[in-house]
């Protein structure tokens, strides 16, 4: 499966990634299943945001009542690895619930996951001008 993301969203994330190499970043996904339209940084609560992340409850309330309300339609959420992989690690797969969107930010790239069936698909992450 593929999701399209602009290129300009995409340079931002890595960008927010980049600044902050020590600690992971997190935020909201928005789109649809083959778009990603939008992107919110969103404060990491996380005991240990060097290790984990946990988006702050407001912020994630926030957006699923924006969404009720017919705003941007929440598919997900991006977070940053500091140790630079991309892929999920166990942590991830603990949390992540199935039919969002992970999009993992790691040494300067990008991949996107699906939950399903117990266990992480990659996406063909589509860049667009």
């Amino acid at each position: 499966m593929q999701v399209a993301i602009a290129a300009s969203l995409l340079d931002r994330l890595l960008a927010e990634a980049a600044a902050e190499p020590t600690r992971e970043i997190c935020g909201l996904l928005f789109g649809d299943a083959s778009h990603i339209g939008m992107a919110q940084r969103v404060a990491n609560v996380a005991l240990d945001n060097r290790r984990a992340f946990e988006i702050d409850p407001r912020d994630l309330f926030s957006a699923l009542r924006e969404e009720r309300r017919g705003g941007p339609r929440l598919i997900g959420h991006y977070h940053s690895h500091p140790n630079g992989s991309a892929e999920p690690a166990a942590r991830d797969l603990a949390a992540a619930e199935p039919g969002k969107m992970w999009m993992i930010i790691g040494g300067g790239v990008a991949r996107a996951w699906m939950m399903e069936n117990g266990g992480f698909r990659e996406l063909q992450l589509v860049v667009r001008d």
